[in-house]
C-alpha cells in the first residue's frame, strides 16, 4: 500500500548529533561513570570468591533463624510500640510546627508583602538540612538517652521538610475563593481557614502521611545513637553478633513499615472519596 502523495515521512534522528546538548550531557555522564569505576578500588574478584560466598552464606543462615524466646519477644514488642509512638508523635509535632512556619514562608497573593518569607525559609532550610542523626546527637546532650530525644529529632527535621511542602501548597492553591473574601474585607486568618485550607487539606494530609512512613525507618535508625526503640535494640544485639535476635528485630521493622504503609494507603483512599 502506497502512502498518500501529500504525506511526507522523516527518518528517525541520529543517536548522536554534535549540536545536541542532551547528547553531550549523556556522553559526559557515561564518561564520569566509567571514570568512577576506574578510580574506585572495586575488588569484584575478591567479593565473588568462594571464601566470601561461604562467609556470606553462613551469615545469611544465621540471620534467617529468628529467635522465638518469649522473654525477648516481649522486649521486642515494647521496642516496636516505642518506635511507632516516636514516629507518630514526631510527625504530628512536625506537621503542626511546619504549618505554623509555612504561613509566614508563603506569599499568598500579589499584594502580600510577605515580610518574614525569607527569614522563615532560612529556618526551614536549616531544620531540614541537619539530618535526624545529628539532631538526635545534639538533643541527647540535653534530653538524655531514650525516645524523647529521638522524637524531637524526628520532629525538627520533618518540620523543615513539611514546612517547605506546605508553603508551596499554599502558594499554588487556587485563589478564586480567597480573592472573593479579600475584596469583602475579610481578614487573612479567616481567609486561610475558610478558603485556602479546605482546598489544600488533602495535599497536606498526603505529605504528612508520606513523611510518617519515612519517619518509621528514621526512628529505627535513631535508636542506634541511643534514641530508643527498635534501633537501640538492633544496635545492641548486632554489636554482640547475636544474629537470631537481630533477625527478629529486622522482621519487626519490616512488619511495622508494612503496617504504616497499609494505614497510609487506607487514609489516602478515604480522603479521595
Amino acid at each position: 500500500m502506497k502512502p498518500p502523495a501529500n504525506e511526507t515521512y522523516r527518518l528517525p534522528p541520529r543517536l548522536f548529533d554534535a549540536r545536541c546538548k542532551a547528547c553531550w550531557f549523556v556522553f559526559g555522564l557515561i564518561c564520569l561513570t566509567i571514570a568512577s569505576f576506574v578510580t574506585l578500588d572495586l575488588q569484584f574478584a575478591k567479593f565473588f570468591s568462594g571464601e566470601s560466598m561461604a562467609r556470606m552464606g553462613k551469615f545469611l543462615a544465621e540471620l534467617t533463624s529468628p529467635t522465638i524466646d518469649p522473654a525477648f519477644l516481649k522486649k521486642l514488642g515494647v521496642a516496636t510500640f516505642e518506635t511507632l509512638a516516636m514516629s507518630a508523635l514526631g510527625t504530628i509535632i512536625a506537621a503542626a510546627l511546619g504549618l505554623l512556619l509555612a504561613l509566614p514562608a508563603s506569599k499568598t497573593h500579589d499584594a502580600d508583602r510577605a515580610r518574614w518569607r525569607g527569614v522563615t525559609r532560612l529556618i526551614l532550610n536549616a531544620l531540614r538540612s541537619i539530618p535526624e542523626l545529628m539532631w538526635a546527637a545534639l538533643l541527647l546532650i540535653s534530653a538524655g538517652l531514650g525516645p524523647f530525644a529521638g522524637t524531637l529529632a524526628l520532629a525538627f527535621h520533618t518540620a523543615g521538610v513539611l514546612g517547605r511542602l506546605f508553603s508551596e501548597a499554599i502558594e499554588n492553591s487556587p485563589q478564586n475563593a480567597a480573592f472573593a473574601l479579600r475584596t469583602r474585607g475579610v481578614g487573612e486568618g479567616r481567609i486561610f481557614l475558610y478558603a485556602t485550607l479546605p482546598q489544600i487539606l488533602p495535599q497536606l494530609m498526603s505529605y504528612t502521611l508520606y513523611r510518617w512512613e519515612n519517619n518509621i525507618r528514621a526512628a529505627a535508625i535513631l535508636g542506634v545513637v541511643g534514641g530508643g526503640g527498635l534501633g537501640q535494640l538492633l544496635s545492641f544485639h548486632m554489636g554482640l553478633f547475636q544474629m537470631p535476635e537481630t533477625s527478629s528485630i529486622l522482621i519487626a521493622m519490616m512488619l511495622l513499615v508494612a503496617l504504616v504503609d497499609l494505614l497510609s494507603y487506607g487514609a489516602r483512599r478515604l480522603m479521595q472519596r
